[in-house]
């Protein structure tokens, strides 16, 4: 038996995870837009532009709502997801001139922002005040962006509905129907799934079957209720005529889905990444004031720790909403005793070893830098001892709610590879991922073993992982790349570990696991 197909046995028959190449919808809405048209409110459409080396690129556009300040546009943005990139976009707001063109000169800009895609679906809904080029707030103007995982794993529901006997609202010929098809919040505010096409001259249409989403349709609730016909309805005339029963019936005439769980599922589900950094301050790495240590604080070159460090927290900063990342240290002699240490806060704060942010863990490494002695051996286990026993009384939760993300920085081959392997054998069972950066120019042939793509890791018992949890990259390979190269290598793996966890302890996202079915979406003609 090969090394991943051990591997798939061991996470049990019929556990099947969803692909974790993702794509992402984006419906967009805007409230209280400038009014450029004289004798009529503007005409609204959104651009979209993304960032592709160091250029705004223009990749879509919606539809233009004619004469409205208050646009819920219909088309949705499609865009490939991952989770290992920073994906700037950028939303434009034109007052449309020209509708069809991707750009017109002589539209009007209303206002714009910028954001990641990886906040997008980390909060699954955002609102942003829209700025003008000046920088100034556009007036009360806002947009809001609501993110919906359309992965290539079946997630999608088939549909089709007809009426019978609506009203017939031409002087001349029959009324020409379409359907719209909202999603109840649970907020309670109504949200566009689907606008069918008109069928001309009909009162009893029936629409060509169309598929939407399961997250556009229900936010992944499969629980909810959807009404198979019910009427339409019509205010006035139930107020004026005694009798009126309705203007028609709609009909839901078939209904297909399938559910597999992706990795932005869980993210959008409210499943938190808590990354935790742990860097190494053997005496190997030199003398810090020497300006050949890998520790050397250069004011216009970042040394390799920083460069790793950085790269990866910038893109798992988006899917933890306190922004606080613990650092740690292994390896040196600390304060007050001057003790040996492996696993010690870089704050110095035994209480909460968190630090704000990415730049807070920059400054408390560089502060932490002359207060230590640098010493030895490398003894990486008691730190993924630490991380695992956080992450096991996640596990204890029994929900999909936070996952943890462990980046080492060593310049050696560990000392304590027994312990080290046993430790890694006990997080392959938990809510936990392990990236190793190798710094410097060591030999780190022996640290391959941990990484398991050539074979299943095992632990001096003998005891096999149950995944493949560590992703080990020497740094030197990627020395010459960009950040985003480095984060892209290390980072890849992340995704398909998140969704083999759950998938084994069969655990949905939690915005299955945790919510009560409330009223199905509703339609309107």
């Amino acid at each position: 038996m090969s090394a991943r197909s051990e591997r798939r046995a061991a996470l049990g028959p019929g556990v099947v995870p969803a692909p974790c190449a993702s794509k992402v919808e984006l419906r967009l809405s805007c409230r209280h837009l400038l009014d450029r048209d004289p004798l009529t409110k503007s005409d609204p459409s959104v651009v979209l532009l993304l960032q592709a080396q160091s250029q705004w690129v223009q990749v879509d556009r919606t539809e233009v709502v004619r004469s409205s300040l208050h646009p819920v546009f219909s088309r949705v943005f499609t865009l490939d997801y991952y989770f290992e990139e920073v994906q700037k976009l950028r939303f434009e707001v034109y007052d449309t001139h020209r509708p069809g063109a991707l750009s017109c000169p002589e539209d009007d800009f209303l206002g714009g922002i910028e954001c990641t895609l990886g906040q997008i679906v980390a909060q699954k809904k955002v609102t942003r005040a829209l700025l003008l080029k000046s920088g100034r707030n556009a007036g009360k103007s806002t947009i809001t962006v609501i993110a919906e995982d359309i992965s290539g794993n079946d997630g999608y529901v088939e549909l089709s509905f007809r009426a019978k006997k609506l009203d017939d609202k031409d002087l001349f010929s029959k009324s020409d129907p379409f359907l719209e098809l909202y999603r109840l919040n649970s907020d309670q505010s109504e949200q566009l799934v689907y606008r069918t096409e008109v069928v001309k001259n009909s009162l009893s249409p029936a629409w060509e079957p169309f598929k939407v989403s399961l997250n556009s349709l229900c936010s992944c609730e499969e629980t909810r209720p959807l009404k198979a016909q019910w009427d339409c309805l019509n205010p006035k005339y139930k107020q004026r005529k005694r009798n009126y029963k309705n203007s028609g019936v709609v009909i839901l005439s078939h209904l297909k889905f399938h559910r597999v769980y992706s990795f932005l599922d869980y993210i959008m589900g409210g499943c938190q990444i808590h990354f935790t950094v742990a860097i190494d301050f053997t005496a190997s790495n030199g003398d810090p004031r020497n300006s050949c240590s890998l520790h050397y604080i250069n004011p216009y070159q970042p040394n390799e720790y920083l460069q790793a460090l950085v790269a990866v927290g910038e893109i798992c900063q988006d899917y933890d909403s306190d922004k606080r990342f613990s650092a740690l240290g292994f390896g040196a002699r600390i304060p007050p005793k001057f003790e040996v240490s492996h696993n010690f806060a870089i704050n110095f704060n035994p209480e909460d070893d968190e630090c704000e942010g990415i730049q807070g863990v920059v400054e408390s490494y560089q502060s932490c830098l002359p207060k230590v002695q640098l010493y030895g051996p490398t003894n990486v286990a008691p730190i993924i001892s630490k991380v695992a026993r956080t992450a096991a009384a996640e596990e204890a939760s029994g929900e999909a709610s936070q996952y943890y993300i462990l980046l080492i920085l060593t310049d050696g081959v560990v000392t304590d590879m027994a312990d080290t392997r046993e430790a890694i054998v006990r997080a392959s069972h938990l809510p936990m991922s392990i990236i190793i950066v190798g710094v410097g120019n060591a030999d780190f042939t022996d640290m391959q073993l941990l990484d398991g793509d050539d074979g299943v890791l095992r632990s001096p018992r003998g005891e096999p992982a149950l995944r493949d949890i560590v992703q080990f990259v020497p740094f030197r390979e990627l020395k010459n790349a960009s950040p985003a190269a480095l984060a892209k290598c290390v980072l890849a793996e992340v995704p398909k570990q998140v969704v083999e966890y759950y998938s084994h302890k069969e655990l949905p996202p939690r915005c299955l696991s945790t919510s009560s079915p409330e009223p199905g979406p509703g339609s309107a003609l």
